[in-house]
Formats: C-alpha cells, sequence, structure tokens
C-alpha cells in the first residue's frame, strides 16, 4: 500500500500487542524520516528509541521522538516529517499514533513530541467514510484530491485548524483553528497540525503526478501558512 492509498485507512492506534517490532522495520522507519525532505529552512532531529527508554509507555514497544527548535515553523515541520513516518508505519501493517504524554528519560533538550510504533490488532479503517471530519466544504472552496486527503489529514483533538487555498501550482495550507481548542493548541499543536496536513497534501499532488518544488512555512502577524509550489503534470 502506498503512503498515499494508507491516508484513507489510517488509523490512531492506542492499543499495542505485547511483541517486538523487527529490526528491518525499524530501520526502515527510522529512514524514512531521516531521509525525508524538510519544510524550507527547517531542521528537525529524530530518534527511535525502546519503550524502557521513555517516561510513560502506551503500550508501544517503540517511539519515534521529534527534536526541533522552538517556533511554529519547526514545530509544522515535525508534523511533516512525522506524518510520512505515521502513514509509512501503516503501510507497512504496524500499529501508530501520536501522544503528548511520551517523553525521552534522559534528552528533553529540543523535545517536541513521539510517535508511538508497535504491532496491533486494532483494523485499519475500510474507507473515508468512517472518519469523523470536518464536511469538505468547511476547509476547502474546492473539491480536489488534495482537499480530499487533508480533510482526513488527524490532528489534537479532532480540531482540524485547517484551510486550503488554490493558486495556479500552489496549494496554501494555513491554521484556521478558532476557539477553545484554538486556545489550547496554538502554541505548539496546531502548528504540528498543520504540518501533518501539508504532508497529506504533498502525497495528493505527487500521487497526480505533480513534481514538488518547494514547501515553504510563512507567517504574517497572527496567520500562519505552509506555501506548497509544485510543477502540474504535463500529461
Amino acid at each position: 500500500m502506498t503512503l498515499y492509498e494508507t491516508i484513507f485507512t489510517r488509523r490512531q492506534v492506542r492499543n499495542y500487542l505485547n511483541s517486538p517490532v523487527p529490526e528491518d522495520c525499524l530501520s526502515s522507519i527510522l529512514a524514512c524520516v531521516s531521509e525525508s525532505e524538510q519544510l524550507s529552512g527547517q531542521h528537525a532531529d529524530f530518534k527511535l528509541l525502546p519503550a524502557a527508554e521513555v517516561s510513560a509507555n502506551q503500550g508501544a514497544s517503540h517511539y519515534l521522538l521529534a527534536f526541533c527548535d522552538s517556533s511554529p515553523s519547526a514545530y509544522a515541520n515535525v508534523g511533516f516529517l512525522l506524518q510520512k513516518a505515521d502513514l509509512y508505519v501503516q503501510s507497512i501493517g504496524l500499529g501508530s499514533g501520536y501522544f503528548m504524554n511520551i517523553k525521552p528519560k534522559n534528552e528533553l533538550k529540543r523535545f517536541c513530541i513521539a510517535l508511538a510504533i508497535g504491532k496491533a490488532d486494532t483494523p485499519a479503517r475500510i474507507n473515508e467514510s468512517e472518519f469523523k471530519r470536518k464536511p469538505l466544504n468547511r476547509i476547502s472552496t474546492e473539491d480536489t484530491a488534495v482537499s480530499r486527503a487533508v480533510r482526513l489529514a488527524p490532528s489534537s483533538l479532532n480540531s482540524q485548524p485547517w484551510e486550503l487555498k488554490f493558486e495556479p501550482g500552489k496549494v496554501i495550507v494555513e491554521d484556521a483553528g478558532t476557539g477553545i481548542s484554538r486556545l489550547i493548541l496554538k502554541n505548539k499543536l496546531n502548528k504540528i497540525d498543520i504540518g501533518i496536513a501539508a504532508r497529506h497534501a504533498v502525497l495528493a499532488l505527487e500521487h497526480n503526478g505533480n513534481a514538488i518544488i518547494s514547501a515553504v512555512p510563512k507567517s504574517d502577524g497572527s496567520k500562519f501558512r505552509i506555501e506548497i509550489t509544485y510543477k502540474e503534470d504535463e500529461k
């Protein structure tokens, strides 16, 4: 299953089997995130640790920990990268899920968020009708492959704090969080969520044959966004 296809079956996994993940799988997961393209001007680092080396345990055998600077763009970059790993993990038949209570025992500097990884018997979703998400017209004025993929992106408290705008050769994922969820999440988690949504947008664009030129985080006052520029498929 491709990463794009996994968007439509992905599920947050909260319960894991007491069984280790094979070493070759762990190596491929770390390579997936470490070798991935990052948002323009950003750099995050990652460590894949066994459960014994983190401060809490959701039952998973391993945790992929992200480290970055403290800025909206840095947090968005972490979401952008971790979501690729999240989809990859589930595409190879393992379970994964984001957890804020997981922290490294020995290295807290620049730590951002953790992705749990382990074997699970939680069934994947069959199709997008099983997702609890906003109607498409709440996030986009256009019904496109990009809009449909972004709509299914996971987010903290299922807040779905994004809106999409389209220009020739460009998709803009904008932070549009409102209400109490914005007050709770705006300092970090909303920005991680915007990065996650941008990953779904990139995968949808690539699935349709477009070449990504850049993905650039930008902020104008209170508005944060990621601008994805691409070359359209000429077929």
